[in-house]
């Protein structure tokens, strides 16, 4: 077996906040970023922690760096204060929920 810098806790944790699949967070992103100055760059369009996270859903958990890392911690530190342990799906407001589907977690998804 391949070695990892990802202890299991932080990848289940991870991949439990990120509930958005790649597809659905890079459609999301460039839907987030269209605008008449980001269009030049549609595949880099949204916030720069989303295109992290979807970095990081491309690759193998051995492929993983240090910095990798530190994003998957921020990002489940960052879902976990906005919506709790063991969240519900809620709609909550409009900011709040497109806050979090910039990081690859939708509110209204079951995690």
């Amino acid at each position: 077996m391949a070695t990892t810098i990802v202890d299991d806790d932080l990848w289940e944790r991870f991949h439990t906040a990120v509930n958005m699949t790649s597809r659905e967070l890079r459609d999301w992103l460039a839907l987030q970023g269209a605008g008449e100055e980001t269009e030049e760059l549609p595949d880099r369009a949204g916030r720069p922690l989303g295109h992290r996270v979807l970095d990081i859903l491309g690759k193998r958990r051995s492929d993983l760096t240090g910095d990798d890392v530190a994003v998957m911690e921020r990002v489940v530190t960052e879902v976990t204060t906005l919506r709790g342990e063991e969240p519900e799906p809620t709609a909550g407001d409009t900011d709040w929920r497109h806050g979090l589907m910039n990081v690859g977690h939708d509110p209204l998804k079951a995690s």
